[in-house]
């Protein structure tokens, strides 16, 4: 037996060939150790083990108001474009997350719409130290390069404004290489790590600047897809009726400044 370090939510390892190999719990799909595991098989594997001042978002950024549910995952460990709960069924994008509002098991999910760009937003507690910006941009590039292998050049901004932090991650299908970590699998660790509930077998994500430990209060994460969703107004919520709205306001004043500048 061996111990798979990057997804403690396995079974029946073993060593071949100097690599850990395992299966994930609840699908038996064969796990990679050397890498991060897909988040369709750990979401499944979850699933399974508990029944044992900011800056604006893009438009058609979402956010995943369904949590948790038990995915329908490709042998690649990729998730299926229709997901469904009995009778209920709806469209989701490469990062698991509901695209379409819910429909009956006629509902035709053509493709696997790729989310190419995630945005993370922390709020941090108050601390007695005062955060210095290019330190958090530094250690924020550094850690997810490392502690989830993903290739530098899909963080492409790492943004502090107090007491807010928003690191974006960005991967289009074309520039992503076989070998590269998806950005929605890196999301997903990161964000199991920020709640304490962390995937990898050992090695809790301590974030501390100048000997203070950084407490975060709350945690978002937004998707954009390549595709925009297929919500209708009606399922959306108040709350994202009036950022569109926000948005929209805001597009008009800058065409009226625009066109007042112009005079």
């Amino acid at each position: 037996a061996c111990i798979c370090e990057k997804n403690k939510r396995v079974t029946n390892c073993r060593e071949v060939n100097g690599n850990c190999q395992c299966e994930s719990v609840g699908s038996g799909a064969p796990v990679n150790c050397n890498t991060l595991t897909s988040k369709c098989l750990l979401m499944k594997a979850e699933v399974k083990g508990s029944k044992s001042g900011r800056r604006e978002k893009p438009k058609d950024a979402f956010e995943d108001t369904d949590g948790l549910y038990d995915p329908e995952c490709e042998n690649t460990g990729v998730f299926k474009a229709k997901q469904c709960n009995g009778s209920t069924c709806w469209c989701v994008n490469t990062a698991g997350v509901r695209r379409t509002d819910k429909h009956n098991e006629d509902l035709k999910c053509s493709q696997l719409v790729r989310t190419v760009w995630i945005i993370i937003e922390m709020k941090h507690a108050e601390r007695n130290t005062p955060l210095d910006a290019e330190s958090l941009k530094r250690f924020f590039k550094e850690t997810i390069a490392s502690r989830y292998l993903l290739n530098g050049r899909y963080i492409t901004n790492v943004l502090y404004e107090k007491p807010y932090i928003t690191i974006d991650l960005k991967q289009n299908s074309s520039e992503k290489s076989p070998g590269d970590v998806d950005i929605a699998d890196v999301a997903y660790y990161f964000e199991k790590d920020l709640k304490g509930d962390s995937v990898f077998h050992s090695g809790v994500l301590n974030i501390s600047f100048d000997n203070e430990r950084l407490q975060f209060e709350k945690t978002a994460v937004y998707y954009v897809d390549e595709i925009a969703p297929e919500f209708s107004m009606k399922s959306l919520t108040p709350g994202l009726i009036a950022v569109i709205v926000v948005i929209i306001v805001a597009i008009v004043a800058g065409i009226v400044v625009l066109v007042s500048s112009n005079k």
